[in-house]
């Protein structure tokens, strides 16, 4: 689920009233017989039955935000019952009977258990073991955040108000569009037809096959019958838009937009069919539908960007579309990515399905891996593997806590699916993936890959199915490496003990224990761990290490004991490496140099050494490394500006040494991108300005100022990527007037992207009085249903007490403002950044009155960073001091 504007081509097309294809084009492949889930998968519904086939057909009420629906499913009987439970959730059923083949109907009642999201239906007599269809009536709500079918509210690009639908189900919400077997184990096929306005798209997992004509301005659409599938990838849309093709082989790819916004897609309709022949060759399975889609929604949310629904990926225009009045460099990128990792899903997830949510990272980690795999294969000059450092450490920054959780993890609520969506599920899996794939080799992994495809297409999966397909290519002992970094939690610690250089080799000694930021005396696991190490020029050696080890490399000097970055492990080496290593930086790959430096950053903020190690090499970063090493150089002046919070001295002395450090390279590089410019420069310059305006440097601050008060006479001052870069620094410091004028900006924007975009700013505000009135303007309709969450967001950045604060005090209004599967989250994304052990006590006060066991998670892990976060920037704080002083 989830994170360019050019020319339309010739080959695309705007649509008419829905999609449609020829006749030969719409069967679905035929699918195997459904079982439901094996015993031993996870359910929350009673076994014995089991769907087949929905037929749906739904009326919606826009205007109302209500709908009516009929439902016929097939079922199969597999014992003798007289009564049937299923999901259904914020439905009101009305009749309800079954029917056996040529059989008389039986007609049932209905009892709703809104807590556990079921309706029983409940027969007269017994049903005998067989196949029937259960017809049910019934109507639902139109929900305005994204859960359910709900509805975006918008304004088009004529200035007129309109509304849109879609549906978003994963996980457990498709039980609020049609009662339904709403687990991922039991798949079947839909058949759904949808009554609309005549002038409005209707969009499904499938083309049209049909559309009659039923007067009054309403027609009849029914889409072509779904592969066997789960619940939670049925799709449903409905508004004034546009579509817009191309082919890709013999699938038909298509963008769909809001009236007039197609070319604003453009780079995710060329991504994905330049995307698509690349998985069809790697999975060894060609997509299995007619058309794929990519449908765009406006508005946001505070959960998710994007979902894999199958044929018919729905994406907030945020993530999806190109705007190049403001539109990032980085966000270009992430929406590649993103077309990248919702297509994978198409196969990892969609094709083969996890039985159960325990392997959600089945879908989740191999997603992203694929999305960074293709992106790079297809767009080397972004050097997207690169990234992979950073990914790894998002989530070894939560998997350090003793409140972390395995990969592969035990799922039993509701709750408990909405909060398995987090770094470990996302980035630690395509860690482990990057590690597995990496002992495997390529050829190997991606054979296992498309046998596993083929052995499971249109089923339900474990994670050991995977590994045991790719043992089975040739990958000798992945299977153990696999399940210890995928059923337990953590991250190996592997140690240099000692280091001998004798005859032109060195020999490492190595011991094995564990990071952690919290608990560091508990007796630590213990992995098979593949490291690879290698001396600054020599060849890459490698061991499996459990325990101690040593390991011979060719050469001597400084030497790296994960080598290319592959490893899921922290490396521990004696001060004088990590000296000889900051000496022959620039001699190491780019993403060892990326490596090194996250590495040992966190070794330092978890107190494994002292803060000068990595602070000496991050310096001695020169100012002509390569672009890309150079983007991460910011960032960690920034974060050590952080750590002096509150010590406005030490703040102001970081300050200065960061302008000092970064200027002479956002000077050489210039505000305005130049042609020909290495692919990383937009990259390094968003990241140059936006750290040096976090730390109050002066000339960057005044070029915003300067840039801002242009607008007076020039519209298009601000026009470029960087963009809202400038306007974040510029809000950050806003008096009123500016504030004021902001906010004028965002009510007259020509777009709502740009609209929700602009709002958002009013909240960096650091002044904590227009903190308080961006707080206010979010409970009004001003700024929008789904962009005031994001106004208080942002007051978080700045304000988190207060934002918190605000919240608690707001709580119903805010729920409003949110997806249902936020909730329980919410308040820990909004006040986890803090150093302040009382957000920790608030938050835990929060949970305690309003959270289960099972859903305060999230806080407990939100609590377990405040604190250490607290603990460190004491300890780290008088070791900055010193580091400065001695680099005068």
């Amino acid at each position: 689920m989830a994170l360019h504007s050019l020319l339309r081509s010739l080959c695309m097309t705007a649509a008419p009233l829905a999609l449609s294809v020829s006749a030969s084009a719409q069967t679905a492949p035929a699918p195997t017989p459904s079982s439901g889930p094996a015993a031993n998968v996870t359910t929350q519904l009673p076994r014995g039955i089991v769907p087949t086939h929905y037929a749906i057909t739904v009326t919606p009420d826009a205007s109302n935000l209500k709908f009516a629906g009929k439902v016929a499913i097939d079922v199969t009987l597999s014992s003798p019952s007289n009564n049937i439970t299923l999901n259904a959730a914020d439905l009101t059923i009305g009749n309800v009977s079954i029917a056996a083949a040529g059989g008389k109907a039986i007609n049932g009642t209905a009892a709703i258990n809104a807590d556990a999201q079921t309706a029983t239906l409940k027969f007269a007599k017994a049903l005998t073991p067989g196949q029937y269809v259960l017809s049910i009536d019934y109507t639902g709500i139109i929900n305005t955040q994204a859960n359910g079918l709900f509805a975006l509210d918008y304004t088009d690009n004529a200035g007129k108000a309109k509304r849109a639908l879609f549906t978003q189900f994963e996980a457990p919400d498709a039980r609020r569009f049609v009662p339904s077997w709403d687990e991922p184990s039991y798949k079947a096929t839909f058949d759904l037809t949808a009554i609309v306005p005549s002038d409005q798209l209707a969009v499904g997992n499938m083309p049209v096959k049909a559309r009659k004509d039923l007067g009054k301005g309403l027609t009849q659409v029914t889409f072509g019958t779904s592969p066997k599938m789960s619940s939670y990838l049925l799709f449903f849309g409905l508004g004034e838009l546009d579509r817009a093709t191309k082919m890709a082989g013999a699938t038909e790819i298509g963008v769909i937009t809001g009236k007039g916004n197609t070319g604003k897609a453009q780079l995710a309709l060329d991504g994905a069919a330049e995307i698509l022949p690349y998985y069809n060759d790697y999975f060894g399975t060609p997509f299995p539908l007619p058309k794929l889609d990519n449908v765009a929604g406006p508005g946001q949310s505070q959960f998710f960007s994007a979902m894999e629904n199958w044929g018919a990926i729905f994406t907030f225009e945020r993530a999806l579309l190109v705007d190049p009045k403001f539109t990032s460099e980085a966000t270009t990128r992430r929406i590649y990515e993103t077309v990248a990792h919702e297509m994978a899903h198409q196969w990892f997830g969609d094709l083969v399905t996890m039985a159960w949510w325990d392997d959600l990272w089945l879908n989740e980690g191999f997603a992203s891996w694929m999305a960074t795999k293709v992106t790079d294969k297809l767009k080397p000059q972004w050097e997207m593997l690169l990234n992979r450092v950073g990914n790894k450490e998002s989530a070894m920054s939560l998997d350090a806590f003793t409140t972390t959780h395995p990969v592969v993890q035990k799922i039993t609520t509701v709750d408990q699916v909405n909060q398995a969506f987090d770094s470990i599920t996302y980035e630690k899996g395509e860690a482990v993936i990057s590690m597995l794939e990496a002992f495997a080799g390529e050829d190997v992994w991606r054979t296992g890959i498309r046998d596993y495809m083929k052995a499971h297409a249109y089923g339900n999966t474990q994670t050991d199915d995977l590994w045991r397909a790719v043992e089975g290519a040739g990958a000798k002992g992945l299977v153990a490496i696999a399940h210890d970094f995928t059923t337990q939690p953590g991250i190996p610690l592997v140690k240099v003990e000692n280091a001998q250089c004798k005859g032109g080799s060195t020999t490492l000694t190595l011991s094995q224990s564990e990071y952690s930021r919290d608990a560091k005396g508990k007796t630590p696991l213990r992995w098979n761990v593949p490291v690879g190490a290698q001396t600054i020029g020599g060849a890459k050696q490698s061991l499996i290490l459990n325990g101690t080890g040593t390991i011979t490399l060719p050469g001597c000097g400084a030497y790296v004991i994960n080598a290319g970055q592959s490893g899921y492990y922290r490396s521990l080496y004696p001060a004088t490496n990590v000296q000889a290593l900051t000496k022959g930086f620039t001699t190491l790959p780019a993403i060892d140099q990326l490596g090194l430096m996250a590495d040992n950053w966190a070794l330092a903020i978890g107190n494994y050494q002292p803060i000068s190690l990595p602070l000496d090499m991050i310096a001695a970063v020169p100012s002509n490394a390569s672009p890309a090493v150079l983007s991460a150089v910011p960032g960690y002046w920034e974060a050590t500006y952080e750590m002096a919070e509150g010590q406005a001295d030490l703040q102001g002395k970081l300050s200065a040494f960061a302008s000092a450090r970064l200027t002479p390279v956002l000077t050489s590089i210039g505000y305005d991108a130049k042609a020909g410019e290495n692919a990383q420069i937009p990259l390094l310059r968003q990241n140059l300005v936006e750290t040096l305006g976090a730390v109050g440097d002066k000339a960057v601050v005044a070029e915003a100022n300067r840039r801002f008060a242009a607008l007076a006479t020039n519209p298009d001052a601000l026009n470029g990527p960087l963009k809202n870069v400038w306007l974040r620094i510029i809000a950050a410091n806003a008096d009123q007037a500016t504030w004021d004028q902001l906010r004028k900006m965002a009510n007259s924007a020509p777009t709502d992207l740009e609209k929700s975009q602009l709002f958002a700013q009013l909240g960096y505000a650091k002044d904590p009085k227009l903190g308080q009135q961006a707080l206010d303007l979010a409970l009004t309709d001003e700024p929008g249903k789904t962009t005031s969450a994001a106004i208080i967001a942002a007051v978080g950045t700045a304000h988190d007490m207060l934002a918190v604060d605000y919240v608690l005090a707001h709580r119903e209004q805010y729920n409003a403002l949110i997806d249902v599967s936020a909730r329980s989250q919410a308040l820990a994304r909004l006040g986890g950044g803090s150093a302040d052990p009382a957000m920790a006590a608030k938050l835990d006060a929060f949970a305690t009155q309003y959270l289960t066991p099972e859903s305060r998670k999230v806080v407990d892990r939100a609590i377990a960073a405040i604190k250490a976060r607290s603990e460190t920037r004491a300890r780290v704080a008088p070791e900055l001091a010193t580091w400065l002083a001695k680099r005068k």
